[in-house]
């Protein structure tokens, strides 16, 4: 085929085109300026992409093609060999996927030569290593060495995969592994030094997470040491089934497993949304989150450090003092006129709270107990026609 560049005017068919829009193809002039797209998009030579599926009736001249490529004739080494080209086109595209799949077939020719498995190994760990597949592409790295052990491209690329996955001391092993065949290659040298800053990072990053869980360990059993020297009874939960904690200190007594078990079983952990929990100070004082209900409005209020040393009226006083809660319409919520319960959740019944009393005084009631972590309380206005219809009916005992 030639192309002519030169600018002038001839008639074909009775029309006049520059012929720089004209191409000479065997002995005929073809306008291509006039000639639709589609049309050429069916001759190989001037497609920009070929279709997902050929089919021989609509393409003849690719099926032909296609049954070169893939002629059954040639031998296996020789199939492998076109495919691995076809993947290094589809690699060159940018199109990974298409690449796994060409060097997946190369692979499955099972040709016996060696090195040629090796590379389509290497270049699908390429392809999976550009798609994000850093397992897929550090088992093909493997496979790669082994089939060639100084095969360079796979260790490197099997150094960077193991830096993807943090595993950086098995990145210093394919460096190491590299660097014994090639010991000035820079890349190797670069990827060892950053593999052994990464894992000294991540070594003394595990140190701190293993003191800092420690420290909350022995918080939470000096915590709930104290609760229970306290004589305080905390409702038993359903243990979460995923929960399973394996120690980690090496002892075999299992002493970390059971004690945060035992912890959770105990109900320490609030269910509140705010996550607040019960806590210890410096001196040993307890402060616990506080949820008091409103049923006369269906509504809350949430105190999320209560220390257990302050009577309920020194919050109630801040609360219902000079602003009152806007759902108080009435005004009736003066801290006077309250009336503070507690349910015992064995036997359903109520008991009165002095409003004088410290939290510690009546969380250690007998028949008190904290359920969720959260020690919850019933106000009602005494004597309001609410507060008469929510207790009828019900066994009210005042505390002593």
């Amino acid at each position: 085929m030639e192309n002519f560049s030169l600018v002038f005017f001839i008639d074909v068919y009775n029309h006049q085109f520059p012929i720089h829009d004209l191409r000479l193809i065997g002995h005929e002039f073809i306008d291509i300026s006039r000639t639709q797209n589609t049309e050429f998009n069916k001759v190989p030579m001037f497609m920009k992409t070929a279709p997902e599926n050929i089919d021989p009736e609509k393409h003849p001249d690719l099926a032909c093609i296609q049954s070169i490529i893939h002629d059954d004739h040639r031998t296996p080494e020789e199939k492998a060999r076109s495919l691995k080209d076809e993947g290094n086109e589809y690699f060159k595209e940018k199109n990974y996927k298409k690449a796994i799949v060409s060097y997946t077939e190369g692979l499955k020719k099972n040709c016996m030569d060696i090195e040629l498995n090796a590379i389509l190994f290497t270049n699908r760990a390429a392809a999976h290593f550009h798609l994000g597949n850093m397992r897929s592409a550090l088992n093909d790295a493997t496979a790669a060495k082994k089939l060639k052990p100084d095969h360079i491209k796979a260790i490197i690329r099997g150094a960077q995969c193991s830096m993807e996955l943090r595993n950086y001391a098995g990145a210093s092993q394919w460096c190491d592994e590299g660097l014994g065949l090639i010991p000035t290659d820079k890349k190797l040298q670069e990827l060892r030094a950053t593999a052994d800053k990464k894992k000294r990072e991540a070594d003394r990053d595990a140190r701190k997470e293993k003191i800092k869980a420690k420290k909350e360990q022995n918080e939470k059993e000096a915590l709930l040491a104290a609760i229970k020297e306290r004589g305080i009874k905390l409702l038993k939960t359903e243990p979460s089934r995923h929960r399973g904690l394996d120690s980690e200190d090496g002892d075999g007594d299992g002493g970390v497993s059971r004690a945060l078990a035992d912890l959770e079983l105990d109900g320490i952990s609030s269910q509140e949304a705010t996550g607040a929990c019960v806590y210890m100070d410096e001196q040993g004082v307890l402060y616990w989150p506080v949820l008091l209900l409103y049923p006369e409005h269906s509504q809350t209020d949430f105190i999320s450090a209560f220390c257990e040393n302050s009577s309920f009226m020194d919050h109630l006083a801040v609360m219902f003092g000079e602003e009152l809660p806007p759902w108080d319409s009435e005004r009736k919520y003066q801290p006077q006129n309250l009336q503070l319960f507690f349910e015992d959740p064995e036997k359903g019944n109520l008991y009165q709270v002095d409003l004088e009393k410290s939290l510690l005084n009546v969380l250690q009631h007998q028949r008190c107990s904290v359920k969720a972590g959260t020690p919850s309380f019933i106000v009602l206005v005494s004597g309001s026609p609410f507060s008469k219809q929510f207790l009828s009916g019900k066994k009210v005992q005042r505390l002593k």
